[in-house]
Order: C-alpha cells, then sequence, then structure tokens
C-alpha cells in the first residue's frame, strides 16, 4: 500500500482531502492530452500533390496544382518550384484540394512540391515554355486555316477587311481572327471564349470583337472582319479548333492618330452573393437564377479570363454574364454564397488623335454606327431637353471631335459634381435642370448628348482601384471616331472626383479627355438589355452599380421570400 511522508496510507488521503483528488484527476487529464497531442502529430498526413495544370508554362500564367493535405489557409506554407519557394505574391488561391499560383518572371523548370507544416509533399516535374527548345513543325494538315490574300496591305481602325483562303470553317463558331497590338508586358490572350492562344508562342495579339461587330461574314474560303480598335501595324492570323494559320502582315495607317498603352496592372477580382432565409410554397420547385457581370474587353481592357466560379455556373459566359441557377429548397435553411474570381489586364491608354484628319461617320449602315447612336433604357438621347442642349453646345462645330470636346468642357464649367451617388427614383436627366449630379449623371447624359449628335458613345461601368486597393463604383464613357477607334473620356474624374490614385494626373480635366488610366476596371460598356427566362418571373434590378444592366436576379413562381445581398467587387491582389 502506497504512503505519504508522515507514513498515513495514500488511499485514505485521497478519500479525505478534495485537494488531492483534484491534483490527481488534473495530473491525469494533462498526461491525456500530451499523449493524444503527441499522437496527433504524429499521424498528421503529408500533402499529397496529384498534378499540376499546366505542366508546361511561362513567366505570369496561372497554374492550379490539385491534390490533397495542402490546408485550408497558406498560412506559413509554400509552393517550391526546383529550388525555388514561391513568394506570397504568387499566390491566388489556397485550399486543401487545389492551389491556385501565377507562375514569377524568375520561375525555373524542375520538380514542384507543397511544403505543409515541414512535411513535403511527392514531387511532380514543371517545365518553363520558354526555356524549352522549340522544334520546327512538320508541314501543316490539309484541315488547318490557310491565308491566300488580303484585300489591302495597308488598313486604318474599323475598316473592312477581307480575307481569302481556305478551311475557315463554314461558320465562325468559336474561331478568331487575331490582329498584332502593343499593350506593353501582355501576358495573356483570350478569344471570345475565353480560350487561351498561343500563335507561335508570342502573346502580343488581340481577337476581332464581336462585340463591337468587327465579324461581318464568314464562310470556309473568305472572312470579312474590321480591323479592331487597339490593332496596330504587323501579322494577323486566323486560329480556328483546327489551328492557326501562317502569319499575315498588314500596315496600319495611323493618319487620324495614335493610341499609346503603358503602365500595365493585372488585377484579381472576386464577385460574390449571399443567398438565404428563403420561404417556398408546399411542394414547390422554384428557382433563383443569378445574373453576375463579367469584367468587358475594352482596347485599355483586352483580357479577361474567370479563374474560378463556386458553384458551377449553368452559363460561364451568356450575354457577358456568369449564369448561376438553383433552387430556392437549398435556400431555407442555410446561407449559400455564389462566388467567381476574374484575372483582368488594365492598360493606361493616352490618345493623340489628328483633329484634321476627322470627319462625321460616313459607314452610317454600320452596325457599330446604328447601335450606339440610338436611345436605350440607360440612355435618354432622344430626349428633347438632351437634343436641345446639344444644339445650344455645338452651335456651327461640325467635327465630331471638337464637338465631344466642347461637350466635356461644359460639363466641366456649367455642371457641378456631387462626391456620393444618388439614390432612390431619380433621373440622370435631372442633371440638365439641377445642373448638379453624379458620376453616374455625367457618364449617362454626356453619352446621351454625343449620341444625339450622331457621334457613336457608349457609357462604361464598373470600379476605381486606389492606392489603398479599394475599389470605388464609377461610370464614364467612350465615344468613337472612325479610322481611329474609342476614345475614353472621363467627366466626373475631369470634374476633380478623387481618389486615393497610384500615381498623380498632373491637369484631371485635361488628362480625361481622350485618356484614361489603369486603375479603370469596365464591367460593362452600354446597357445590357437581360430578358426574363419566363415573362411571369420576378426579377430584381440594382440601379446605379457597377455594371448596367436590366436584371441581376429572377425568381420562378413558387418562392414567397427570400433574402440576397450582392457584395462589393473585392480586389485581392494587383500584379
Amino acid at each position: 500500500m502506497s504512503t505519504d511522508t508522515n507514513g498515513a496510507p495514500f488511499s485514505y488521503l485521497f478519500r479525505k482531502y478534495p485537494g488531492i483528488r483534484f491534483l490527481c484527476w488534473f495530473s491525469a487529464g494533462l498526461l491525456l492530452f500530451i499523449v493524444s497531442f503527441l499522437v496527433h502529430a504524429s499521424i498528421r498526413h503529408t500533402p499529397e500533390l496529384y498534378s499540376v495544370t499546366p505542366p508546361v508554362g511561362s513567366p505570369g500564367d496561372m497554374v492550379v496544382l490539385d491534390g490533397m493535405y495542402f490546408g485550408d489557409s497558406r498560412a506559413s506554407n509554400f509552393v517550391q518550384i526546383g529550388t525555388e519557394r514561391l513568394t506570397s505574391s504568387s499566390y491566388i488561391s489556397w485550399t486543401d484540394t487545389q492551389i491556385k499560383l501565377m507562375l514569377p518572371a524568375n520561375v525555373q523548370n524542375g520538380l514542384v512540391s507543397v511544403q505543409v507544416a515541414g512535411k513535403k509533399s511527392n514531387p511532380v516535374m514543371f517545365a518553363n515554355k520558354t526555356t524549352i527548345p522549340v522544334i520546327v513543325p512538320p508541314n501543316p494538315h490539309t484541315t488547318y486555316p490557310m491565308i491566300s490574300s488580303l484585300s489591302a496591305a495597308t488598313v486604318s481602325t474599323g475598316q473592312l477587311l477581307t480575307i481569302t483562303g481556305s478551311n475557315f470553317g463554314d461558320v465562325r463558331g468559336t474561331s478568331d481572327v487575331y490582329f498584332r497590338t502593343d499593350h506593353a508586358n501582355l501576358s495573356t490572350a483570350t478569344n471570345s471564349t475565353g480560350q487561351g492562344i498561343s500563335p507561335a508562342d508570342n502573346w502580343d495579339y488581340i481577337p476581332a470583337s464581336a462585340d463591337n461587330y468587327d465579324y461581318e461574314y464568314w464562310s470556309d474560303s473568305e472572312i470579312r472582319v474590321r480591323v479592331p480598335d487597339g490593332a496596330v501595324s504587323g501579322n494577323l492570323f486566323v486560329k480556328t479548333e483546327k489551328g492557326s494559320s501562317a502569319f499575315q502582315k498588314i500596315t496600319l495607317s495611323t493618319a487620324a492618330g495614335t493610341k499609346k498603352f503603358s503602365s500595365g496592372k493585372t488585377y484579381l477580382i472576386q464577385l460574390s452573393a449571399d443567398v438565404s432565409d428563403a420561404r417556398i410554397q408546399k411542394d414547390s420547385n422554384a428557382m433563383l437564377t443569378l445574373h453576375v457581370p463579367r469584367p468587358v474587353t475594352l482596347s485599355s481592357q483586352p483580357t479577361v479570363a474567370m479563374t474560378e466560379c463556386v458553384p458551377a455556373p449553368v452559363l460561364a459566359n451568356y450575354r457577358n454574364t456568369v449564369i448561376h441557377q438553383a433552387p430556392f429548397s437549398q435556400f431555407t435553411d442555410t446561407k449559400k454564397r455564389f462566388r467567381q474570381t476574374f484575372m483582368i489586364s488594365v492598360y493606361t491608354l493616352e490618345t493623340e488623335v489628328n483633329v484634321r484628319k476627322v470627319a462625321p461617320f460616313s459607314e452610317k449602315k454600320r452596325l457599330l454606327y446604328t447601335a450606339n447612336i440610338q436611345s436605350d433604357d440607360c440612355v435618354p438621347a432622344s430626349a428633347p431637353q438632351v437634343t436641345q442642349l446639344a444644339k445650344e453646345i455645338i452651335k456651327q462645330e461640325k467635327n465630331p471631335y471638337k464637338q465631344a470636346q466642347l461637350v466635356y468642357k461644359f460639363f466641366l464649367s456649367q455642371y457641378t459634381l456631387l462626391s456620393r451617388v444618388r439614390t432612390g427614383d431619380v433621373s440622370p436627366l435631372d442633371l440638365i435642370s439641377s445642373k448638379q449630379g453624379d458620376a453616374y449623371d455625367f457618364a449617362v447624359i454626356y453619352t446621351a448628348v454625343l449620341r444625339s449628335l450622331k457621334i457613336p458613345a457608349k457609357p462604361v461601368s464598373g470600379i476605381v482601384v486606389d492606392s489603398q486597393l479599394q475599389p470605388h463604383t464609377h461610370w464614364w464613357c467612350e465615344f468613337y471616331i472612325e479610322n481611329f477607334g474609342w476614345v475614353p473620356v472621363d467627366p466626373a474624374m475631369g470634374s476633380g472626383l478623387q481618389y486615393i490614385q497610384f500615381q498623380q494626373v498632373a491637369d484631371p480635366a485635361e488628362f480625361y479627355f481622350g485618356s484614361i488610366d489603369s486603375r479603370h476596371v469596365a464591367f460593362s460598356d452600354s446597357w445590357n438589355n437581360i430578358k426574363p427566362a419566363l415573362v411571369s418571373n420576378k426579377t430584381v434590378h440594382r440601379p446605379r452599380s457597377y455594371a448596367l444592366q436590366s436584371i441581376w436576379e429572377e425568381s420562378t413562381a413558387g418562392a414567397d421570400e427570400y433574402s440576397s445581398y450582392w457584395n462589393d467587387p473585392t480586389i485581392i491582389g494587383v500584379y
């Protein structure tokens, strides 16, 4: 029998004194916790790396690592390629089963591994495309597109170009014609479906734009396409699902002026919407549809790629929106988040227009012209007060560029800009009568006045990113000059609207007529008139938001009520 130092039995002391019993139980519990912790630490899973996609890439490309036991967040964990550990700026997202990262400029060939809590995964091979010797390709198959001739060797922006050849396909589908551009450090290019291209391992190309009605005719042996805004002298090629044609050289006329792209930035922007508290009728199959705006492509914003979408969408790109659908039964007891992440390249654009070469639009049957001079649900171009104001401002001036400049100067001198966005049932036409309005009013009415003058123009909506990486909903404009392209204008910025800037503009009033900086990220250009799936559906519109579209969400019959909250865009990375 055990005893204490005085010879008393330990069992007697254990029964008599509660303090001794507490110390015994506490010691036993502490010992059990230590043993459990050591056992848990000893069986902590080693990360497993299944694949690296793509296995061959270039600096600036996005790479996806799939596997298990990566941990729910990066914390102090890291990815190593060859002998180099990737820095924090390379990571786009990190989950327990997937890591997305952007390859740094100094990426090596070598083995990729993931290290989590001191444990290293199995390695997977990766190769830097720029270091791989180029193999001379074999003779192209007869199914590859082939260009035999061009209708002109010297062209202007917007000019119709006829490409003659073979194997273009009977319909365009996902095929595109690509033109050389001079965007500095352009790291990726996409066609109309968002898929990447790789012409001769050179990324400095942009496709003709379906949104600008550049494609006018497509057959297996002939393509009629307009030279896209942002193209420069150099090569063009045709790309189909069978492959890419050989290069053909064109020279771009700069008689009407030039565009300069600089200070490129790549933004990683996340959108999200939360849905909850649904109340539905008994046995109802009511459905919710979300129309999430996708960033648009402009000459200053040439590349957009969706890197993440949770849950998987019904359609990834329909009328420039991501379509999500789900039954309301999913939202009765829990909140569900719909999340999308986009990688967007944006450049500062500065224009220099030869005003003497500018004339009124001559191709009045061109779709770009007819679509951008009319009134719509956003731009009241035919309102009497708009047409009267236009006449008062331009007087006898006939030059479209000078007319746009006169309207811009009138806005800056005669209208007061409100720093806060107006709310409620308000009309942008109030700007003309009250002589004050917010950035939305300035952009919409400026566009309306130009359209009433038969100058193709469109409002642009999106965000402005400040130096603290905070997004601010904003609106600006573009107008079109024949043989030159789109000219950016930001009446609100020109009037003195300020955010914390990356770099101060010396003279905002002068700069923001004809130029735009790389902190403007566009989510829509022109009004996106979305029709409901069923006439009886209930629809929700978000006025004066970062995208100009008629419907953001719609619900079928059977849903009594629900809650939805659209979060503001979030900047999760700038490169």
